[in-house]
């Protein structure tokens, strides 16, 4: 079993940064604007951070750009210590219907997600080492639904590989998602109840109605 606590790893680096007077840079993956909220509040005081928006995975255009709209809404309106710049990736679907081939039909959470964790972070591990940022992270860790240890063993293999250090985190730990809720009501962020991708998005249709139809039962009785 996995004992390490990554949010006290990352506030050791942080207070050794501090000691040091260091500023460092930081590319940051996000998934969208609500779950970059609390990640960019309480990052921003420690790094020099750019946003990097590379989400393949989700469906369709128009949800895409929304997305992307709602990131550049919060970069520009939240008050930060350290300026915060974005960089906006590709958007190619084919590149997550690729990982997820053979995966369709695998429950969210599971070995299907992990592909796609591992997609979205390697672009950015690889970006980070060609553009010199000293850390890359991604905000996936702050969602109740995402597997941390699997997100950080993912992070720390692509810090191997392409020799950049990755930033362990949990963002979810110290009421970190309890605040990103507050801060999506407080800037009225476009919050989705989906990842994003078309399997979680049926399958969290399927169980609004699975909800439904047992409410109807019981109201019947």
């Amino acid at each position: 079993m996995n004992q390490r606590n990554y949010q006290k790893e990352l506030e050791t680096l942080i207070e050794h940064n501090a000691k040091e007077g260091i500023t460092p840079t930081l590319l940051l993956h996000s998934c969208c604007a609500p779950c970059s909220s609390y990640v960019l509040e309480y990052l921003s005081q420690y790094f020099h951070i750019t946003i990097y928006f590379y989400n393949p995975n989700i469906t369709y255009q128009e949800e895409y750009e929304r997305r992307v709209e709602e990131q550049q809404r919060l970069i520009s309106r939240m008050p930060v210590k350290n300026p915060i710049k974005f960089m906006q990736g590709i958007y190619e679907p084919d590149r997550f219907y690729q990982v997820a081939k053979g995966l369709e039909k695998a429950p969210e959470g599971g070995e299907r997600c992990f592909k796609c964790y591992e997609l979205r972070l390697e672009k950015t591990a690889k970006l980070a080492h060609e553009l010199g940022f000293d850390y890359f992270t991604t905000t996936l860790s702050i969602s109740p639904l995402k597997n941390a240890v699997k997100l950080n063993e993912i992070g720390e293999l692509l810090s191997e590989k392409y020799h950049i250090p990755y930033l362990f985190s949990d963002f979810k730990k110290k009421n970190g998602y309890k605040r990103s809720t507050e801060l999506s009501k407080e800037y009225n962020l476009y919050r989705q109840d989906y990842c994003g991708c078309v399997y979680s998005k049926v399958q969290r249709e399927n169980e609004k109605k699975a909800r439904m139809e047992s409410d109807q039962t019981i109201e019947s009785k």
